[in-house]
């Protein structure tokens, strides 16, 4: 019999309590002698602060600035469970500098907001920033995340990245390459059905169509994303304007026959057995939602080559 799943709530929940949060901050010199506190506080700390407020340029040197990223959410887009508030962003954001940390060696900061509008977070992101090499973006609802990013980009002078888009694009567009290779396609020669339209959805169609797939449909809730139909928000008229050559109407159902690979970015449920079984043979699924995926792998597995 088949090994029993591991209940992930269950076990999270457990290791979150007994963590009490995933992330520390541990100082890099020690504090047991004289020397030691007047190095690395008061008096010699001052020194440095004279020497940065002539060379501010040198702050990657003296401080953590070289290495420290501010992982920043509002909470209004926690991964597929929607608007939930800064609190409950908390153990997300933690999550992400932990993997930061694991993966990278990159110093991260959980910074969880109680401001909504875009303009009240790029206020509070400018006035932070000074304090960080870098700038990472997280759940935060499309449209707005649109707007936060083009200005923080254009307004600060370290690297800005919102991952719910770029993140999941770049890893879609590798896996994607990979399973053309295996099922023997040709990206341009591909039809792929992208399910959601919010941030990553957009994001991980426009890095498609900068890799050459050219007959891309998004879909909404109201099914097809097309020129022509009413209703569209700007950056939804900017999809229509790249993808949907054929200007394919209705919904999932009609849109998905024939597709070589389908990209789930919405939430559960939105992908069904049916909808695969009217693909084209070896089809791709990628079912991104989390914690919950659009279709469980048991559910598409039989009648696809790869369930990501």
């Amino acid at each position: 019999m088949p090994a029993k799943k591991p209940d992930y709530n269950r076990l999270s929940l457990e290791l979150h309590k007994k963590l009490k949060g995933k992330i520390s901050i541990t100082p890099k010199g020690k504090l047991k002698t004289k020397l030691d506190w007047s190095t690395m506080y008061s008096p010699g700390v001052g020194a440095v602060s004279q020497h940065l407020a002539k060379k501010p340029e040198d702050a990657r040197e003296y401080t953590m600035k070289r290495n420290m990223v501010a992982v920043i959410s509002d909470g209004s887009a926690i991964l597929g469970l929607g608007n939930l508030g800064p609190i409950p962003a908390l153990p997300v954001m933690e999550g992400k500098c932990a993997i930061f940390k694991a993966m990278a060696d990159v110093d991260a900061f959980p910074i969880v907001l109680d401001v909504h509008e875009p303009e009240e977070i790029i206020r509070v992101v400018k006035a932070i920033a000074p304090g960080f090499g870098g700038i990472n973006l997280e759940d935060i609802s499309a449209p707005k995340c649109f707007e936060i990013e083009e200005r923080l980009k254009a307004e600060l002078d370290i690297p800005v990245m919102h991952d719910d888009q770029h993140g999941t694009a770049i890893v879609v567009l590798a896996g994607l390459i990979n399973a053309a290779k295996v099922t023997k396609r040709r990206l341009d020669q591909m039809k792929v059905v992208v399910v959601g339209a919010g941030a990553a959805g957009r994001a991980v169609t426009l890095l498609l169509v900068k890799a050459g797939i050219t007959n891309i449909i998004v879909t909404d809730s109201q099914g097809a994303i097309a020129l022509g139909r009413s209703g569209l928000s700007d950056y939804k008229h900017e999809l229509a304007t790249v993808t949907n050559p054929n200007k394919i109407t209705g919904d999932l159902m009609q849109v998905v026959e024939g597709a070589d690979a389908i990209i789930g970015v919405s939430g559960p449920g939105t992908i069904a057995s049916a909808h695969v079984e009217r693909m084209a043979d070896q089809a791709i699924v990628f079912a991104l939602a989390n914690p919950i995926p659009e279709i469980m792998p048991e559910d598409a597995k039989h009648m696809c080559y790869r369930t990501i």
